[in-house]
């Protein structure tokens, strides 16, 4: 049976293939989702979080600044939940508001879009959850889920910011895509006693949208290692360390045409902790750019916050 198990794991990981793709200005604009370690709930839970992404784009062909190159800053407010339904089953949703703004630096051109984003909607499976014990008495467990998620153009799209500049730049400054997009999710646990690993892999499958324009699909990956602190058997704390790696292609206008500005990738540090206190959780982490190559070096990823609260019932 473990070697079924292991099999399935190997698998489910080797449908997603860490070189195939290239990124649409990673973890930054429409279309990111990150979802890292889950408060701990048994039945459901509500919350909400905030996250911040600053972004340089219109750079030079070296990555050098220019009179036309912009600061851009994203956040996003967004309320999310889940629901068990018994011991397998789990449906997961993502409501976000976003908070965009660009700044051209000495030109005072400053240009801002708040509203709705795209909802996604998540439905998952888990594959298996085990408890045992190791050759040397420490408790040993691991789980398994696997998700696929429906993302709904919710966030409005404006054409004529991808109409008013040139057909080469970037489509990112966005509240959303204007198309309906699928998911594909794997998490994985695995703790022995206190000290355990968890890692996300997605991949989402981006459809062109009215006004003949296709993001390209999006494969993502995290990986945190973990520890919990039990204080007095009332507040769990776990602090996290890990890398997370985005890849994906050159956006597509007209069903055939690759914008040159788009696509590269981003190998991003993360560092958190997460705090439970009963059925209140609170956590936090940063992210730091390690290694990136976005829109052929037209574009620059700064440091990315992430921080949420949520109540388990």
């Amino acid at each position: 049976m473990k070697r079924i198990k292991i099999k399935i794991i190997i698998l489910a990981l080797a449908l997603f293939p860490l070189s195939s793709w290239a990124c649409d200005i990673c973890g930054c604009g429409v279309g990111s989702y990150y979802l890292g370690i889950l408060p701990q709930f048994n039945k459901r839970f509500v919350g909400v979080r905030y996250q911040y992404k600053t972004l340089q784009t219109h750079l030079g062909p070296t990555g050098s600044r220019t009179p036309l190159s912009a600061d851009e800053t994203y956040q996003t407010m967004e309320l999310w939940g889940a629901w068990n339904f018994g011991s397998r089953w789990r449906v997961m949703a993502i409501v976000p508001y976003n908070f965009n703004e660009r700044k051209i630096p000495g030109s005072g051109d400053m240009g801002k879009m708040n509203g709705l984003g795209d909802v996604v909607v998540y439905g998952y499976y888990k594959v298996f959850e085990e408890m045992g014990g190791t050759r040397s008495n420490k408790m040993f467990n691991h789980s398994l889920w696997v998700g696929a998620g429906i993302k709904a153009p919710t966030g409005k799209y404006d054409n004529s910011q991808r109409s008013s500049a040139s057909q080469d730049e970037p489509n990112n400054f966005q509240l959303g895509t204007a198309s309906t997009d699928f998911m594909l999710n794997l998490a994985y646990d695995i703790r022995i006693m206190d000290l355990g690993l968890n890692t996300n892999v997605s991949y989402k499958m981006n459809t062109e949208n009215k006004y003949d324009y296709r993001y390209g699909n999006k494969f993502s990956v995290n990986s945190l290692l973990y520890y919990k602190f039990n204080i007095k058997d009332k507040v769990r704390l776990s602090p996290n360390l890990g890398v997370g790696y985005e890849t994906q292609p050159k956006d597509v206008t007209m069903a055939r045409y690759d914008v040159a500005q788009s696509g590269g990738y981003s190998l991003a540090g993360i560092g958190g902790v997460e705090v439970n206190m009963g059925k209140i959780s609170v956590g936090a982490n940063y992210q730091t750019l390690l290694s990136q190559d976005l829109a052929d070096s037209r574009a620059k990823s700064g440091g990315r916050w992430l921080t949420h609260i949520s109540y388990s019932f």
